[in-house]
Formats: structure tokens, sequence, C-alpha cells
């Protein structure tokens, strides 16, 4: 049994009853003796309450308490929030879809860089480096035209998801979607679904997909914080991420980010 005082924990004896004499002393066949403690069981309180309460709610820095306003029921919530930005409750809200729509982008985009810069260094596509990908001209359509596309594919769907932002499930209405609601079967906003964009049926009953969601978010920062390195490698060699890769792996000890931010610096 562990007793705690003043921060600093030692072990105390457990007693025997049917080895105990009326001295408390117990005796061990070497001729030692160890005095018996009758310890009653205490409240923790102080440091090892917060103790306790660490080891049930894991923050992104050990020890430290988390805000109120994050209580742990949002996916991948570890406390992180030294500005104060989610202390009201609607931009809580908007954050959280504002930080899932960014991850799901940033997972297409280190999946997209890395495969078409492998598909461009090992010859297999004659494509340019990924950033600038957007100068190359296509014959089927001008850079004018193409932008307009995307600025109205992109707009519409942004607007729909803003909509099912402000009033939950409206966007799943008869009529609201070309007739295709029942194909996308919204679950909750930020998580539609239907044979078409979850032909797998992942997280169907998403209430208490928890697991699912914070796989899905912890992907996600990882991808983010990817794609910042992969800017600002790109800004740093003028190569792909493919290319760094490569030369890395040609001289590991002494072709580094170290000598690579020394160079340029140079």
């Amino acid at each position: 049994m562990a007793a705690a005082v003043g921060g600093r924990g030692f072990l105390v004896q457990p007693c025997s009853l049917s080895f105990v004499s009326n001295k408390n002393v117990l005796k061990h066949p070497f001729g030692a003796a160890n005095t018996c403690w009758h310890v009653k069981p205490a409240k923790p309180q102080g440091f090892a309450r917060h103790v306790a309460h660490a080891q049930l709610r894991p923050t992104w820095l050990p020890g430290l308490d988390p805000p109120p306003y994050l209580d742990g029921s949002l996916a991948g919530d570890f406390g992180f929030d030294p500005l104060g930005l989610g202390e009201d409750p609607e931009s809580l809200r908007w954050y959280v879809q504002a930080e899932l729509v960014h991850a799901r982008f940033a997972m297409l985009g280190v999946a997209g860089i890395l495969l078409t810069d492998l598909l461009r260094v090992t010859g297999l596509l004659s494509i340019p480096v990924w950033y600038n990908a957007g100068a190359v001209k296509f014959g089927f359509a001008n850079t004018e035209t193409l932008f307009l596309v995307q600025l109205i594919l992109m707009g519409f769907v942004e607007t729909k998801r803003y909509m099912d932002f402000k009033s939950p499930g409206s966007q799943a209405q008869d009529g609201s979607f070309f007739g295709l609601e029942a194909a996308l079967e919204g679950l909750e906003p930020g998580y539609p679904g239907g044979p078409l964009l979850n032909p797998l049926g992942l997280a169907k009953d998403i209430k208490n997909a928890h697991e699912w969601k914070l796989k899905e978010i912890k992907n996600g920062r990882l991808a983010m914080v990817a794609m910042l390195g992969i800017f600002v490698q790109a800004s740093i060699t003028h190569v792909g991420p493919i290319d760094n890769l490569v030369e890395h792996l040609s001289n590991p000890w002494h072709r580094t980010i170290v000598q690579t931010l020394a160079n340029s610096a140079s």
C-alpha cells in the first residue's frame, strides 16, 4: 500500500491479522521484525486528485489542466487552446468544422503530391513538379475557364456545407440536392455519408464513432504539419519531396535538414 505526504510517496507494510501479535510486530524466519501499521484509507486530496485526473484526461502537456470548455467530448480534444479561441460555444463549433475540412484537404494534398512526385521521379509520367502544376496549359480549356469552373463547383459545395452547419439536416431534405439526397445521406454536420461518400459503410452510427473520428483528426493534423513541411522544403530546395528524400538517403549523415538550411543561408 502506498501513501503520499507532501507530494512524496512511501510504502506501508500491509497487515495480516493471522500473523499479528499484540505488539503489532511481524516475526520473520531470519529474526528480522517489521512494525505493522494500520492505515485507514483516505480520500485523494490535492496533488493525488490532480494526478488521478491527469491520468483519466490526457492533455497535450502532461499535468496541465485543460480549459473548462474543452471537456474531452470532442474528437481529438487534448485541451490545446492557448489563445482561448474556443471560449465561445458557437466559435468552437465553427473551428471544429474548419479544422476537419482543412485536415481532409491536407490528407488529399499530401497523398497527391507524394504520388505524382513519385511517378515523376521514376519517369512513369512526364509531369511538372507539384508547385508548377498550376501553370500547365491544357488543350481542352484555357486557364481562365478552368478557374471559373473550379470557383463555381467549390463555391457550391462550400455553400451547401455552410448551410448544413447553420441548420443541421436542412440539406438532406427532398429536392435540396438534385434528388441525390438519399445517395449522400448526411450523418451529422461535417460527416456526410451514403454510398457516394461512405461506400464502405464505416461509422454509420456517427454518434458512437468516437474512435473513427479520433483517427481521422489525428491523421489530418499530421497531414497539415506534413503540408507545411512540404511548402518550406520546396521554398528552400526548389525540388519535390521525393527528390529531397533520395538526396538524403544517398548520404544520410551529411545531407540533412541542418546542412540544407545552412547551405540555403549562405
